[in-house]
């Protein structure tokens, strides 16, 4: 049976490194993305998170953003190719080396925030990625967003690919997450959220605004650890998916 796996970004909210939040979130994840000191993250961040994960059996990936906390990564910035690939390298070979220390394997590449949204429709950054990555290793899996560019941007840089989409997010009719701007970008409800982390699951799709149906044909999916009531959104979408007879396990090989 193929099984979907279902994904976190982790290491982002110190408070929820320390009180226990991010781990009772782990309970229902496969899989974890530790920002690595960029737009989030720091050394002591990046090694409780590893060891949680170890504890949970997760699959751990490195989740490099813009180096703007101030914004959370989340303002576009206009970088050269460059810089980008050279802050990725370094984000992700620093979380590497720690998780090292721990016995951890980085299986999985997963860009934050505005470079991720970038790089979906932007095959210059995408490939900026891809090459962060490829100066550290290139057997890893790189994830990007389900329908987009940057997918056949990934493989034809020689990387296995995963397509991800979104229980926790709305899209827009192109494909894309609506802006966060918008007040109703975030799915809050825990209903809801299972409901479409299903439709996903079992039929690669989602459904816009406007009722149109739009194909995110996924191995990955993603519930923000920002998301007020992340916690409980992540248990009904495991309990619906499982409930629907479907499997989930962390991503070991993708196209």
């Amino acid at each position: 049976m193929q099984s979907i796996d279902l994904n976190c970004d982790m290491g982002e909210v110190p408070e929820a490194v320390a009180d226990g939040t991010q781990e009772a979130l782990m309970a229902c994840l496969t899989s974890v993305n530790i920002a690595c000191g960029g737009h989030a993250g720091d050394e002591n961040t990046m090694r409780i998170t590893v060891e949680q994960a170890l504890r949970r059996k997760l699959a751990v990936g490195a989740h490099p953003g813009y180096a703007d906390r101030a914004n959370f990564g989340r303002l576009e910035l206009d970088l050269s190719p460059d810089a980008i690939a050279e802050t990725v390298f370094e984000q992700v070979s620093k979380l590497a080396e720690i998780a090292e220390e721990y016995g951890a394997r980085i299986s999985h590449v997963k860009a934050h925030g505005a470079l991720y949204h970038q790089a979906a429709r932007d095959a210059v950054i995408a490939a900026a990625i891809a090459n962060g990555v490829a100066r550290w290793r290139r057997d890893v899996i790189l994830v990007g967003l389900a329908g987009s560019p940057m997918l056949g941007v990934f493989r034809g840089a020689g990387f296995a690919v995963a397509a991800e989409a979104f229980a926790d997010r709305r899209y827009d009719l192109q494909g894309s997450l609506r802006s966060r701007k918008f007040a109703d970008a975030l799915i809050l409800d825990t209903a809801e959220a299972a409901a479409q982390a299903l439709r996903i699951a079992a039929n690669g799709i989602v459904i816009a605004g406007d009722g149109t149906e739009i194909r995110v044909e996924a191995q990955t999916i993603c519930i923000h650890g920002d998301t007020p009531g992340a916690v409980k959104i992540a248990a009904a979408v495991v309990q619906r998916l499982t409930d629907a007879g479907l499997a989930l396990g962390p991503l070991v090989t993708a196209s």
